[in-house]
């Protein structure tokens, strides 16, 4: 059965329904699984669903290792209507007729791979002057945004009828979906915005390991536990260090040591394949610890 007084440590996958914030997600799992501390490593919006990856305990300490992770989409576009924050929540602001043909559309996604630019949607998170942008957008005032280069590495037509398009995206971080649809709307001449929006992926994880709330509740305690993987698949293919014994006690207690190790970020393990954190070694082949792993 398992301690369920133990402490919880490991990685969740799952997959967020639409409607709730990525927070009220991220409480829940945090309730269903009795964990002290939880974090995810990048928020979806609540008309968005799809993968949420979940770091809960010590495995928070790691989950920075993913914000710079590639993502993937399955995003529907709705051409022919623009609306005011760029996806179904915003009013319509615009209506036109979408005539675009298939061919049309296969060609115009063509100027969209690789790098591009994207200008900010006036609704996004990010921060000017210490204040989100969408807290300005609320009050109707305008702030300068500056275009930001992303990567579009995928761009592929899964489906098209009528006037909406189901797109497949593997992009940077970074990326704006909505801001990808409204741009292609603008390049096809008839306008479009965001109308639905799944996460597929992020960095190794895939939508197929993940688990719903509902189900997650379903299952005892100790089930649910088994669900979570080890806090280092945070860190992906990160290269490995192994310490032996002594220099691994070294480590733990916060201490640099000299290892024989290519200079770079490090995940750090002991001989018996315990992860103990993470570290960077430097040009004199010295391994400073940056974040350790505290297990009671």
């Amino acid at each position: 059965m398992g301690d369920t007084q133990a402490p919880v440590n490991g990685v969740l996958l799952i997959d967020k329904p639409v409607g709730p914030s990525s927070n009220a997600v991220l409480q829940t799992a945090k309730r269903l699984l009795g964990a002290k501390r939880a974090g995810h490593t990048g928020t979806l919006d609540p008309l968005a669903s799809g993968l949420l990856v979940i770091g809960l305990g010590e495995a928070t300490k790691f989950a920075g290792a993913l914000l710079g992770a590639d993502k993937a989409y399955l995003a529907q576009v709705k051409l022919g209507e623009r609306t005011e924050t760029g996806d179904a929540e915003g009013a319509v602001l615009e209506r036109s007729e979408a005539t675009t043909t298939r061919e049309h559309l296969l060609a115009t996604l063509d100027h969209f791979r690789g790098e591009i630019e994207q200008l900010p949607p006036r609704h996004a998170a990010i921060k000017y002057q210490g204040r989100p942008l969408y807290a300005y957008a609320r009050r109707g005032e305008h702030v300068p945004r500056s275009p930001r280069p992303v990567v579009i590495r995928r761009l592929e037509l899964e489906q098209f009828e009528g006037n909406t398009a189901r797109l497949f995206v593997e992009c940077s971080k970074g990326t704006y979906i909505r801001v990808l649809a409204e741009d292609l709307g603008a390049a096809l001449g008839c306008g479009a915005h965001l109308s639905g929006l799944e996460r597929t992926a992020v960095g190794p994880f895939r939508i197929g390991q993940s688990v719903t709330l509902e189900a997650l509740e379903a299952l005892a305690l100790p089930a649910r536990r088994e669900r979570l993987l080890p806090p280092e698949a945070l860190l992906g293919s990160s290269p490995r260090l192994t310490l032996e014994a002594r220099l691994a006690a070294r480590f733990r207690q916060g201490q640099a040591v000299s290892v024989i190790s290519e200079s770079g970020n490090v995940a750090v393990f002991g001989e018996d394949g315990m992860f103990l954190g993470t570290g960077e070694v430097d040009s004199c082949r010295t391994l400073q610890p940056t974040r350790l792993l505290v297990l009671q």
